[in-house]
């Protein structure tokens, strides 16, 4: 199967749970049990702890969905990477609300959060659980240790390609830290576990550290599609520091813009596609598709969690779907598109347009009410020749989430060249692939653009998909009073959010144990 690889090396990766938080120094050998110096004097283990760092976006812990949570202090099947993630970025806007009352979710709807908030806190100990796990395997990948345990000249090759990979994550996660968060502590591998208080890095040096790594890392990683399935490359590099770069002005008051268009060539020119058909984008076989660039990897039967994309499939599920037609054996009522996402379509021929209807009120009057708003239908458990996951129960589901795909390249061009970073002409070619993908044939393409065509078009094409809240952040319409939806600002037509909000608060135990942090201003 697709993901037997991860999964597989995973279950062996527990090892990698021992170090960061049982050693003060580590020139201190444990007496008893598996141990750091044990695991990584063999360079066949390399590999399994690896697959623990990428485990870490889709799996909540070591024992499947539940039993041995990586962080604690929430529901362990909310606190998945992608599910927090998700949460943060799109319940806030003007694309998605949940219905539950769970600790969290109201905050994240209305706009009303704070520094004690559950999905914000899991969100920024997610992120600070997953960098330690990077840094700690990127410090046994140096050339000193290898050379002191006598590794052979092609293991020691081999482990610097793997410690290329966990460099690409640690800057991952560090992106995500900087883009929800802004300031916040900072650590490589050169901060040993217990050497004391994590100092704060500020934004803008953050993202110089970032593009630094992702710099190095260019000339480092495996060519683009030439890596296994879901292991990063150079290409998922390239959409990183496109992305960086389109958002530069907020990170770090910079234009980078033509940056952005450097990049976003780089990826169109490697042989990716666009996915002929959509829809198959978000099948459980959406492997297949030569459109992702970068998955967050899902099984039923080996990756089960209840973040990811089971959370995406079953929280969509209520009121008169049927759960069948969706490869799952039931729904959880929550989740629904707000009317801004809907309305967003001028016409229901467009391919991505893709809801339940029936039982369902356009408007969201009552959050409480899965039949307020449409039902959002875009993931489905199933193949494209119709069969449903491999989890015979119809619990866990198997599409893996597309961290970064194609068309987010294109419109990411397209943005950056009519902000004076490229050819506009070409950026506008780019978009009209996306627009013949969605009817079938060019009768809807533009004949010209704006950027508010361009923010529009990012919400059909990648609606649901973790990006909206940045989006909307560099547009300038996240916070203020410029553009209101439903249930912004916790009013039921919407009113104005602070500007501050632009930003997520650091937790309040953090700022209390660290007296190196200093809160994001208005918390």
């Amino acid at each position: 199967m697709k993901r037997e690889y991860i999964w597989s090396l995973t279950t062996l990766a527990t090892v990698s749970m021992l170090f960061s938080s049982c050693f003060k120094e580590l020139d201190l050998t444990p007496k008893y049990g598996l141990n750091t110096e044990a695991v990584y004097s063999d360079p066949d283990n390399y590999i399994n702890v690896l697959a623990k760092l990428y485990a870490g976006l889709s799996i909540t812990g070591n024992q499947g969905p539940a039993g041995s949570p990586d962080i604690s202090g929430i529901d362990e099947g909310f606190s998945a990477y992608v599910r927090v993630l998700w949460n943060l970025q799109e319940l806030p806007t003007d694309e998605a609300i949940c219905g539950w009352n769970d600790p969290g979710i109201p905050e994240l709807n209305s706009g009303t959060w704070n520094s004690t908030s559950n999905f914000v806190q899991a969100m920024y100990y997610r992120i600070f659980y997953q960098i330690p796990l990077c840094n700690e395997f990127i410090r046994y990948c140096s050339d000193d240790w290898m050379n002191e345990k006598g590794f052979a000249a092609a293991d020691q090759e081999r482990i610097r390609v793997y410690q290329a990979e966990a460099r690409y994550l640690r800057a991952l996660s560090y992106y995500h830290a900087m883009d929800l968060f802004g300031n916040v502590p900072f650590v490589t591998e050169e901060d040993l576990p217990g050497a004391g208080f994590p100092e704060q890095i500020q934004r803008a040096d953050l993202f110089d550290y970032i593009e630094g790594e992702l710099l190095e890392l260019e000339n480092l990683m495996v060519d683009a599609r030439a890596n296994e399935y879901a292991r990063a490359d150079k290409a998922a590099v390239w959409t990183l520091l496109a992305k960086m770069y389109l958002n530069a002005e907020v990170y770090r008051g910079t234009n980078r813009y033509a940056d952005c268009v450097t990049y976003c060539q780089k990826v169109i020119d490697a042989g990716y596609s666009l996915e002929p058909n959509y829809e198959h984008l978000f099948f459980a076989d959406n492997h297949l598709s030569n459109e992702i660039i970068f998955p967050v990897t899902y099984d039923g039967l080996n990756t089960q969690t209840y973040g990811g994309t089971s959370f995406l499939v079953h929280a969509s599920i209520g009121g008169s779907m049927p759960a069948g037609d969706f490869g799952v054996a039931n729904g959880w009522a929550g989740l629904r598109a707000l009317p801004t996402l809907p309305n967003a379509f001028p016409d229901t021929e467009d391919g991505r347009y893709i809801f339940y209807t029936d039982g369902q009120t356009l408007s969201v009057d009552t959050v409480q009410e899965f039949t307020n708003g449409y039902a959002v239908a875009k993931w489905k458990n199933v193949t494209q020749a119709g069969e449903a996951g491999s989890d015979p129960v119809g619990q866990f589901v198997d599409i893996d989430f597309p961290l970064f795909r194609l068309a987010d390249v294109y419109l990411m061009y397209v943005e950056a060249a009519l902000r004076g970073g490229g050819d506009v002409g070409t950026g506008l070619a780019l978009f009209n692939q996306l627009r013949e993908r969605a009817y079938g044939d060019a009768s809807n393409n533009a004949g010209s653009i704006t950027l508010e065509d361009v923010l529009n078009e990012r919400m059909r094409e990648l609606y649901w998909e973790g990006h909206r809240r940045t989006d909307l952040v560099r547009y300038g319409l996240f916070s203020g009073s410029a553009y209101v939806w439903q249930w912004k600002g916790n009013d039921p037509n919407g009113t104005s959010i602070p500007e501050n909000f632009n930003l997520y608060p650091l937790p309040f135990a953090d700022i209390t144990a660290n007296q190196n942090l200093v809160q994001n201003p208005g918390y």
